[in-house]
């Protein structure tokens, strides 16, 4: 059996199954990590949460920007953008099917059996995987419940650049979590955040989330994506950046969970 991890796929559902046909993927066993933004700028959107949702339990996907901004969509929190390619996901017969299975994915994936972590974006300085794993949940329930419309609402708040600290309130706290995995590259060791750099330079004071010395997560296994800037280089043995800038036009990569081999197509 192996296990792949695999890049940022933006609706990139032809990219995606070159690349499995190229790693000989096979579900029965086989499985695949996805790092997040399954959807959006892409042209295939549908078919590859269709394809996805399709491999039941040997696919695990954590949720990106992209994916909460379609769910946020679909509940009418937001406005559709310009660049979205949303519209044939959201018109499909089987669409509420298909977002009550994203709204359903888990924010982090932590697979303790060989200490790797994924998450879409990162995690911030001042926390362990432990702690991750618990804000994570603490989220995901929030989304998974009956009122999850309403927290969508204030999830996608921007939020005020402010240190982390466990006594916020319930609706910052999400917030603030959401902007961690979701959306951060840039930040402070107290975890506060720079969400306007996005390519590889930053505001003095700030600094790769990853890049912390004192962080308790700077020697864990770490997959993600979300900075296609730094195509797939942290710097790091460690920390695995899968993001390749398929939907830009350049490739999409995966990572064999246990030997760190890496594989990619072109866009």
């Amino acid at each position: 059996m192996a296990i792949y991890a695999v890049g940022d796929i933006q609706g990139c559902y032809d990219p995606l199954r070159r690349l499995l046909d190229k790693l000989s993927f096979d579900p029965q066993h086989d499985e695949l990590w996805v790092v997040g933004d399954l959807v959006n700028r892409g042209p295939q959107s549908l078919a590859t949460v269709r394809f996805l949702k399709g491999l039941d339990d040997r696919c695990t996907a954590v949720l990106g920007n992209h994916d909460l901004h379609l769910l946020a969509v679909a509940a009418g929190v937001r406005q559709a953008k310009d660049k979205d390619t949303l519209a044939e996901l959201l018109a499909a017969p089987d669409a509420d099917e298909l977002i009550q299975w994203l709204r359903c994915r888990p924010m982090l994936h932590h697979d303790a059996q060989r200490q790797v972590t994924m998450v879409h974006a990162g995690i911030p300085p001042m926390w362990t995987v432990a702690k991750a794993v618990a804000q994570a949940r603490e989220l995901e329930q929030a989304l998974r419940s009956p009122d999850y419309v309403y927290w969508l609402k204030k999830i996608f708040k921007r939020p005020k650049p402010r240190p982390w600290d466990d006594e916020l309130k319930l609706k910052k706290r999400l917030r603030l979590t959401a902007a961690y995995f979701t959306q951060m590259r840039f930040c402070n060791a107290q975890g506060v955040l720079d969400l306007d750099s996005k390519g590889t330079t930053t505001s003095a004071g700030f600094a790769p989330w990853f890049s912390f010395r004192q962080s308790p997560c700077y020697r864990e296994q770490i997959i993600f994506g979300h900075w296609a800037a730094l195509a797939g280089h942290s710097g790091l043995d460690n920390i695995h950046a899968i993001d390749t800038g398929c939907v830009w036009g350049k490739s999409l990569t995966a990572i064999h969970v246990d030997s760190w081999q890496r594989t990619d197509v072109s866009a």
